[in-house]
Formats: C-alpha cells, sequence, structure tokens
C-alpha cells in the first residue's frame, strides 16, 4: 500500500526536529565541556604561576642557605683559628706561670661566666696572698660562654692564664622548666678540670667560685693538706669550707676535720680521683652528685673550723638562696697560722675516730625534749642525740645550724655527729645519732 504524501510530509518533519534537537544538544554540550576546558586552563595558569612563585622561593632560599653555609664555615675557620691562638697563649702563659724549679702545690682555678664585677673582687683577694706563691699555685681563669666585659676583665690579669669554655649546644633538661643554669655549669666543671689534669697536667687543683675571698692562710691550708691528701686515700677532697662556719659557730682557727658531707666551696682534689670523676662526670647539680654515697664511696672530706673562704654572692644561679640566713654571717679566718708547722697527723683515719670519739664520748649528754634549753645552760661540751632526720632538723632549726641532709648524711656531719661551738666558745654542742658512738668505737 502506498504511502501519501501527508504521511511522508510528517516523517521528514520528525527527522528534523530529531536532527535539530541532536545539534541543540550537541551545541550545549560543546558550550558546557569549552566552559569546563577554559576552567581547566586558567587553573592550569594559575598552577604554573605559583609553582613559577615556588621555585623561585625554593631557588632564593637555597641561595640563603648556601650564604648561611659559607658563613658558618668561615665562623668554624675563625673559631678553629682562636682557640688554636688562646691554646698558645695558655701554654705561653702557663710556661710563664710555672717556675721549672718549683713543682706546683696544685693549679688555682677560677669559675667565671658573666658577673665581671664579682671577678674582680675575687681576683683581688686572691693576689692579696697568691703572688708570693705564685709559682706554687699558677692561677687560672676559666670563663663559661662569651661576656665581653668578664673577657676583658680576665684579659686585664698579666699574671693569670685565661681559658674559655664555649658550647653553643641547646641543653636539654631531665624536666619541664627547669634552671639550664646547673647544666651549663655541670659542663664547664668537666672542661676545666679535664684541660687542667689532662692537658696541662697539675697533680692537683684547686676549684674556686667567682663569688669568694680568701683568708690570709688559704694557700698555707691547702699546701699542708696536699700532703695528706697524697698520703692518704680515705681522703678524697680537702675543703676550705664549713657550712656551719657562721661566727656564732666557730672559736678555733687551727681546727680541722674529716666529714662524710661533701662541703665544695673551695676544694682541693688530685689528678687520680679526677680520672676516676671525670669519665662519669654528672650532667647537672654535681655537688649533690659528689655528695652521694655511691660516689664517695667510703672516702671523707678535710673541712677547717673556721672558713678559708668566704661566698659574698648574693646574685647568681642559686638565686640567693640561703644567702642571708647561712651565708651572709659566715666568718672568714683572719688569723695566720703557719699550718706547714702544724702536726695533721691527728687528721688520719684511725687518728681521727679516736680522738673524735674520744671527745665526744666525754660529753654531758642530754635527753628529753628541753635538751636544747638545757643546752644554753652548760658551761661543758654536750651531746645531744636525734632519732632520725626529722628529729635532727628540730633540733638544729632550735640552734640555727643547717637542716638540710643529702642521701641520709646532714652536712658537716663525720659518722652522723655533727659538732659546732656554742656562742662563739670553745665549748661544743654535738648532736649524735642513734649508731654514732658505735661507729667511733665508743
Amino acid at each position: 500500500m502506498a504511502r501519501s504524501p501527508c504521511d511522508l510530509r510528517l516523517l521528514l518533519l520528525a527527522a528534523a526536529a530529531a536532527f535539530i534537537y541532536i545539534q541543540v544538544r550537541l551545541f550545549v554540550t560543546q558550550s558546557h565541556y569549552a566552559d569546563r576546558l577554559a576552567e581547566a586552563e586558567k587553573s592550569e595558569n594559575q598552577c604554573t604561576s605559583q609553582l613559577k612563585s615556588l621555585i623561585d622561593q625554593v631557588s632564593m632560599q637555597q641561595e640563603k642557605i648556601v650564604a648561611l653555609e659559607e658563613m658558618k664555615m668561615r665562623q668554624d675557620e675563625e673559631r678553629a683559628h682562636m682557640k688554636i691562638l688562646i691554646q698558645d697563649l695558655e701554654k705561653r702563659s702557663v710556661q710563664k706561670l710555672v717556675n721549672k724549679n718549683v713543682v706546683p702545690v696544685a693549679a688555682v682555678v677560677i669559675m667565671a661566666c658573666n658577673r665581671p664585677d664579682y671577678l674582680e673582687r675575687t681576683v683581688e683577694s686572691i693576689l692579696k696572698y697568691q703572688t708570693s706563691v705564685a709559682s706554687k699555685f699558677p692561677l687560672f681563669i676559666s670563663q663559661d660562654g662569651t661576656n665581653g666585659a668578664v673577657k676583658k676583665k680576665a684579659l686585664d690579669y698579666k699574671q693569670i692564664t685565661y681559658m674559655q669554655h664555649v658550647d653553643l649546644e641547646p641543653v636539654r633538661t631531665e624536666r619541664p622548666g627547669e634552671l639550664t643554669a646547673y647544666y651549663k655549669i655541670a659542663k664547664h666543671y668537666k672542661w676545666a678540670l679535664d684541660e687542667l689534669f689532662i692537658k696541662h697536667n697539675f697533680a692537683r687543683v684547686i676549684i674556686l667560685e667567682d663569688d669568694m675571698e680568701i683568708a690570709p692562710d688559704f694557700f698555707d691550708y691547702f699546701e699542708a693538706a696536699a700532703k695528706l691528701l697524697d698520703s692518704d686515700k680515705t681522703i678524697m677532697a680537702v675543703s676550705s669550707w664549713n657550712d656551719n662556719g657562721q661566727k656564732q659557730f666557730v672559736n678555733d682557727p687551727k681546727a680541722l676535720y674529716r666529714s662524710d658531707f661533701f662541703p665544695g666551696l673551695g676544694w682541693m682534689l688530685t689528678k687520680s680521683t679526677w680520672m676516676e670523676l671525670s669519665p662519669k662526670w654528672h650532667f647537672t647539680y654535681w655537688d649533690d652528685w659528689v655528695r652521694l654515697k655511691e660516689v664517695h664511696g667510703n672516702r671523707q672530706f678535710i673541712r677547717p673550723e673556721i672558713c678559708r673562704t668566704y661566698n659574698f654572692g648574693k646574685h647568681g644561679s642559686s638565686l640567693g638562696q640561703f644567702f642571708e640566713q647561712y651565708l651572709e654571717p659566715i666568718k672568714l679566718n683572719d688569723v695566720h697560722i703557719d699550718w706547714n708547722s702544724e702536726d695533721l697527723s691527728y687528721l688520719g683515719e684511725d687518728n681521727f675516730v679516736t680522738k673524735f670519739g674520744k671527745e665526744v664520748a666525754s660529753a654531758i649528754p642530754l635527753h628529753g625534749s628541753d635538751a636544747v634549753l638545757k643546752a644554753h645552760n652548760m658551761a661543758a661540751d654536750v651531746r645531744i642525740q636525734y632519732s632520725d632526720q626529722e628529729d635532727f632538723e628540730r633540733i638544729a632549726r632550735q640552734f640555727g645550724i643547717f637542716e638540710e641532709w643529702k642521701d641520709g648524711i646532714p652536712r658537716t656531719a663525720y659518722k652522723g655527729v655533727v659538732v659546732f661551738r656554742y656562742n662563739s666558745s670553745p665549748r661544743r654542742i654535738f648532736l649524735v645519732s642513734p649508731d654514732s658512738l658505735h661507729q667511733l668505737g665508743v
């Protein structure tokens, strides 16, 4: 059956409509993709621009890094050159200071950092008595850090060898917020003592700090003590300090004691002792570390009744701790003792135990809660027994002496006995532990 012209026209019209629809859809799709392509090109251009900017920045940073590395290399070269110059200066200075005909008793080192006024006061006090014995006691200043005023002050003294410890490594403390100063001090001590004992080969070293004055017989005292230190291996170090050396607690300028508590603050040790301590030296609070029984073992320390050093450093790393109560009232010895004429054999371990034991045993024992009150009314030596650390602190507080203990040992104690004078008189107060008399063989 043949189609009519009308049907053909309708088919053509439908086909045309479909074609037009398809063309419109293609145009819309092309337009959409053209817009997306334009956006992509725009984004690509932005990324290219940003990438170029980043490349430029990286190039600039690389140039800066190269410049900094070159600067560091120059600084390292300058530092190495300066180190060589300082070492040469030290060597020449030591050669000048050490008389080849005189074997030094001990090198004396002043540990300094950032207090030029304190350093000057300390040096002037030392030179007053050191000049006449300079060949026996060559003097050093060891500075920690780069404080210019301290360095200038130290170099002003031509008769003193200057050493400088510069450590740019950041300090890592054990606990957050902890003072970094004690870490730096410990590192400085190790460096300085290694220099003096290992590099310069001194047999003994006396360590002072930059806030100390010395007594007229300071050098005679250490010269005599050096013989004792060399001959008695039960003595770890000799100190010029008594923690309970306040005016009201001392009387006899010739009295010396053995102590289980390391006093510090002006002390002397031998090379053999340092070679033992150096490899294991503690990274902070070095003095409290030396006070540990595991460090000093069964060895003791020699201390005077009247101090041969006076610590005037109210401002420093310890922030003036205990200064007004314990340090400011310290009596500095003002009587010259000819220590080389004194017989110090009583300080030998066996001799001292016997002598000290008899003195403690002969003191009048006082008992009861009012023992301190009774002690004020006695005219002879007395002894008061404390039961434990808390009881010791209570009694010490009433007398006004140091209450502090370290590793189970009260300051200044020997065999648990703490001895001090009553109101500057010859009369002594002995505070004894429950086991003291037994340890003293009484």
